[in-house]
């Protein structure tokens, strides 16, 4: 049994650098040289973001309307 947690992110390669973000939080896009190194910033920006570090964080959610 795994105990992995995992993220959804959205990313892309535009000219030479890789773009991308969590899907819940688009707003704090990061870089990087390579998808590899893409993934690095966003684990960085997840401990950040999981720290404390940002402040005021927008989250996305999805309401259920009866």
């Amino acid at each position: 049994m795994s105990l992995m947690k995992t993220l959804a992110y959205t990313y892309w390669q535009d000219g030479d650098a890789w773009l991308g973000y969590f899907d819940e939080f688009p707003d704090y896009l990061t870089q990087g040289i390579s998808l590899a190194d893409l993934k690095d910033h966003l684990m960085d920006l997840h401990r950040d973001r999981t720290s404390g570090e940002i402040p005021c964080i927008r989250h996305h959610a999805e309401l259920e309307l009866a």
